[in-house]
């Protein structure tokens, strides 16, 4: 894989899981999410696909930094993180929308907040820019944990929560 390909296909790779989910939360919006006991807060449903664009964009660039500027153990342990950080992105939508495990996405996404916490730390030697650049999408992550907390909080009483 040239370089050239390597920064577009890593770039992409995070919209991929990005794309799936969002049909997935698209159709259980306003049969279910609005349905849910939500705080005042939160931001806006119209700001989440412009923000998540945003942010997978950053952290595929950010990917392709560590790949290309990185070698041996410290490069395998930061990708290694960072696949696993995706992976868990990914996972959070079909644990919220699909199946309505509003604790069990609690604990996912603090598990996901905590790993990239742990990606910026293993970008930094290798690439300040690539940490930095995950520092946004850090900070959107703990607005949705706690948001995911707080929904989970006010729907207790409710069935499938």
């Amino acid at each position: 894989m040239s370089l050239s390909k390597a920064a577009i296909g890593l770039t992409l790779l995070p919209h991929v899981g990005g794309i799936i989910g969002g049909l997935l939360t698209r159709k259980n919006i306003k049969q279910w999410y609005e349905t849910l006991d939500r705080p005042p807060w939160r931001p806006p449903n119209w700001a989440f696909g412009p923000v998540w664009t945003t942010l997978y964009t950053m952290m595929g660039y950010a990917s392709y930094l560590i790949y290309r500027d990185g070698f041996g153990e410290s490069r395998d342990r930061a990708l290694m993180l960072y696949g696993s950080q995706l992976m868990l992105n990914w996972l959070w939508t079909p644990i919220f929308f699909g199946y309505h495990k509003l604790g069990l996405a609690c604990a996912e996404i603090t598990l996901l907040l905590a790993n990239i916490g742990l990606c910026i730390g293993a970008f930094y030697p290798i690439n300040r820019t690539a940490s930095y650049l995950l520092i946004p999408y850090f900070g959107w992550v703990t607005l949705a944990t706690t948001l995911t907390y707080s929904i989970w909080q006010r729907n207790k009483d409710k069935k499938k929560i």
